[in-house]
């Protein structure tokens, strides 16, 4: 699918979907709670549909209405036949260390592109908690022998993945003794830690963790079900506030101000860069001004690296981004599709292992490669709405976390044709 977008003003209000982390880390914990929990607004995207049915194919009741589903868990089984997380890197990551509490053997498979991202050491750092476990040379698939979380000490790197630290939490209260994480590296993404740790709470789970984030201790604990209502989305929510900011005016509703969702910096980057930036409770306000370069660090809110980078792209001067090594190991390279594109587009760019660099000037319109990345395709449709005359090649991908995308684009001004 093919989105042709021609030069456009942006103004109106939008509502931020339902966030797609959170969703997960609720129907994970739901999933492992003794009875039946809600979930209110949850987001209905590729991510947690694959996430539902590998679920469901474990035993856990999943009853989904428009604005809360029904989760009855507590009782997982071994699957008949394989679990499929399509592309679902957190659904193939939690669910690997969920599977050691599973009873008998369950292999996880991964669609085309998450079968080329690591797991590598969450597998080892699962085999010294005692579970039994394989991957093909540290990618996809994963096979896991059940019941045999033992618990005890690990040790893992922090600066790989969070969602390996996330997994090894989810399923540590159901281990058979305490279970000790220990992190060799500073963590990355520290939110993401933060707001699994803060969701399993909810569900009657506490977790002792140092202040660093650099140790975690899990007792053995029963989750309970609860009433969970997922938050607007800060990561999906940042295209259209950067919309604003080079394109008009747009007010986006949802957003929780006290989220712990890494994301939110968009906020403090979008006053740095001298946008108009107006809060009112759970509505920001985003109007465009001439936006400054910028230097910024992107360790905590890696996917925020594709905003940031049209944005730079138009700012006045030159603006820097380190701590994007992780954003190479996402859906696409993130840093060589981002480059790619802005030259494309006429813009002065490098890239190297951990930092890019990007002068601001006037984009032209050009024929945009997705990879089939939604957060490549969502990021370039706002400098195509400036540039006008561009096509975003793979534009369906957007179905992952944001399906109704290009239907809100055009509701607040953004001349797009889907073909």
């Amino acid at each position: 699918m093919k989105a042709h977008i021609s030069k456009s003003t942006i103004r109106g209000t939008i509502k931020a979907p339902s966030s797609k982390s959170y969703t997960l880390r609720a129907l994970m914990c739901a999933a492992l709670a003794a009875g039946t929990s809600e979930i209110f607004y949850p987001l209905d995207a590729d991510d947690t549909t694959a996430a539902s049915a590998v679920l469901a194919k474990t035993g856990v009741g999943i009853v989904r209405q428009a604005d809360c589903w029904q989760i009855t868990g507590g009782n997982l089984h071994k699957p008949d036949g394989e679990l499929f997380c399509g592309d679902s890197a957190a659904t193939l990551r939690f669910m690997t260390a969920i599977s050691s509490t599973i009873p008998g053997c369950c292999r996880l498979t991964a669609g085309t592109y998450l079968s080329k991202r690591p797991v590598g050491e969450l597998i080892e750092a699962m085999r010294h908690l005692g579970v039994t476990c394989t991957s093909h040379n540290g990618l996809p698939p994963v096979e896991v022998s059940g019941n045999s979380l033992r618990g005890g000490n690990t040790v893992m790197r922090g600066d790989v993945s969070s969602q390996y630290v996330s997994a090894l939490l989810l399923a540590a209260p159901l281990a058979e003794k305490p279970v000790n994480i220990l992190l060799t590296t500073d963590l990355d993404s520290r939110p993401y830690v933060a707001m699994t740790l803060e969701c399993m709470n909810q569900f009657g789970i506490e977790v002792a963790a140092a202040e660093d984030m650099r140790l975690f201790t899990v007792i053995p604990q029963k989750y309970r079900p609860a009433k969970y209502v997922i938050e607007g989305d800060w990561s999906s929510a940042s295209y259209f506030l950067a919309s604003g900011a080079v394109l008009g005016k747009i007010t986006v509703s949802n957003l929780n101000p006290r989220s712990l969702q890494g994301d939110k910096t968009i906020m403090d980057f979008l006053v740095s860069m001298g946008a108009g930036v107006d809060t009112n409770g759970y509505d920001i306000t985003v109007k465009k001004e001439k936006l400054q370069a910028i230097k910024a660090d992107m360790d905590d809110c890696i996917d925020l690296l594709p905003t940031m980078a049209v944005m730079a792209a138009l700012a006045n001067g030159t603006s820097e981004f380190t701590g994007i090594g992780r954003a190479r190991l996402k859906e696409s390279d993130r840093v060589a599709a981002m480059c790619e594109g802005l030259e494309r587009m006429g813009i002065n760019v490098s890239g190297e292992e951990d930092r890019m660099v990007i002068e601001g000037s006037i984009p032209r319109g050009s024929v945009i490669d997705s990879k089939a990345d939604h957060r490549i395709a969502m990021a370039f449709s706002i400098l195509g709405l400036v540039a006008g005359n561009t096509t975003i090649e793979g534009a369906e991908c957007v179905s992952k976390t944001f399906p109704g995308f290009w239907e809100m684009l055009r509701s607040v001004g953004g001349e797009v044709t889907i073909e």
